[in-house]
């Protein structure tokens, strides 16, 4: 049919556009924020890339949800902006019909978002959560970049080297400023190397350098020289915990023992799939503009029932996580209230003209008072 072809086409088209705008700015800040962690030494640089990739998985159901939402909303708009919803309706469709095209169209874009939320946003989060935690638990020396000071994770210590021959390498004209119960230490030295003991733990051991106890004013200052001297720079590593969060189990290891979180985060998982459904439906009659007064006003009413569909979400996840309402209660009236609202909308819409609309009803009160006046 020539109206399912033209619609489906055009769908597709906005959906793409709309996608890689969203897609675009969320990357953008996402790079933004991540290299920001990685100046600041709270993630490896090497890891940026891989960070990026997890962050845009944990948000792609929104993406998606958001996509499907703002090019069903934008097409419909335009068909009334431009006229073209007149023709469809004088060749005997109804607002109905639009329907099973936008679900068809919409079919693949739930699927991956409830595929998304269930098994891929948790191994993502599971995933980003691990490698923020393996850089944290490398050595301070592990961290330091060649030629800039770079202080410990405890934030008691400064180091500064010229080079880095790798991990368990050498490295050279090493500087290090530790700050202990308020007395300041500073060694230099040459080099050293990175040397693991029984144990497990690494040292930095250091030759032919210098240490430099308080302050050269103070009474108690001392000053050495060394041809060996070691320093802790990271205790022995336990395996890597990850994230051990709701948000980070698989689905399976969430449906074991269920308390309130685990709860609240299966509303939240079994929601997106849902949201993304009702909206695509939701942007039919919210689409609606009069050609003769612009698109303004639609589009600003279907963006805060998104964020309010979105906000009772949340609220109802966070009531299930407090234990102040039950999971077998909370996950469905939203998702019907926006059901009925769908339901509403369209008889808005289908019954724009009988005698009993409401704009009808309207209509006729003002036309009634204004032959009152007139009379009067």
């Amino acid at each position: 049919m020539i109206f399912q072809r033209a619609l489906r086409r055009e769908l597709l088209s906005a959906a793409g556009a709309v996608f890689t705008t969203l897609f675009t700015i969320t990357i953008t800040v996402m790079l933004i924020k991540i290299l920001g962690q990685a100046a600041g030494g709270k993630v490896a640089s090497s890891d940026v890339v891989a960070l990026i990739a997890f962050t845009s998985l944990m948000n792609m159901p929104i993406l998606l949800i958001l996509t499907g939402f703002i090019a069903v909303l934008l097409v419909v708009t335009r068909a009334y902006q431009d006229s073209e919803m007149v023709v469809w309706f004088a060749s005997g469709l109804s607002l109905t019909d639009w329907i099973a095209p936008v679900l068809r169209f919409g079919a693949p874009w739930v699927v991956l978002t409830g595929v998304l939320s269930l098994v891929v946003t948790p191994w993502a989060s599971q995933q980003s959560a691990e490698f923020r935690e393996r850089y944290e638990k490398r050595s301070d020396i592990a961290k330091v970049a060649p030629g800039k000071f770079q202080e410990s994770s405890s934030s008691n210590r400064v180091f500064f080297v010229e080079e880095v021959a790798g991990d368990l390498g050498k490295v050279q004209n090493i500087f290090i400023n530790t700050i202990s119960e308020g007395r300041s230490s500073v060694v230099v030295a040459k080099e050293g190397v990175i040397e693991i003991d029984q144990l497990g733990d690494k040292f930095l051991v250091m030759s032919r350098g210098r240490r430099y106890d308080g302050l050269p004013t103070a009474k108690d200052f001392q000053m050495m020289q060394f041809e060996r001297y070691g320093v802790l720079v990271s205790s022995q590593n336990g395996a890597l915990a990850g994230d051990n969060s709701a948000k980070s189990m698989p689905l399976m290891a969430l449906l074991e023992n269920l308390d309130n979180t685990k709860k609240a985060e299966l509303l939240w998982r079994i929601s997106l799939p849902l949201m993304c459904a009702l909206l695509l439906v939701l942007a039919i009659p919210l689409g609606f503009v009069n050609p003769r007064v612009g698109r303004s006003a639609n589009l600003i009413v279907a963006l805060l029932t998104v964020i309010i569909y979105l906000n009772v979400v949340n609220i109802s996840q966070a009531t299930v996580a407090q234990g102040r309402t039950s999971f077998a209660l909370s996950w469905w009236p939203v998702h019907l209230l926006i059901l009925l609202l769908v339901l509403a909308l369209f008889l808005w819409r289908l019954k724009v003209n009988s005698r009993w609309h409401p704009l009808v009803l309207w209509s006729n009160c003002k036309a009634s008072l204004r032959k009152q006046e007139s009379c009067a």
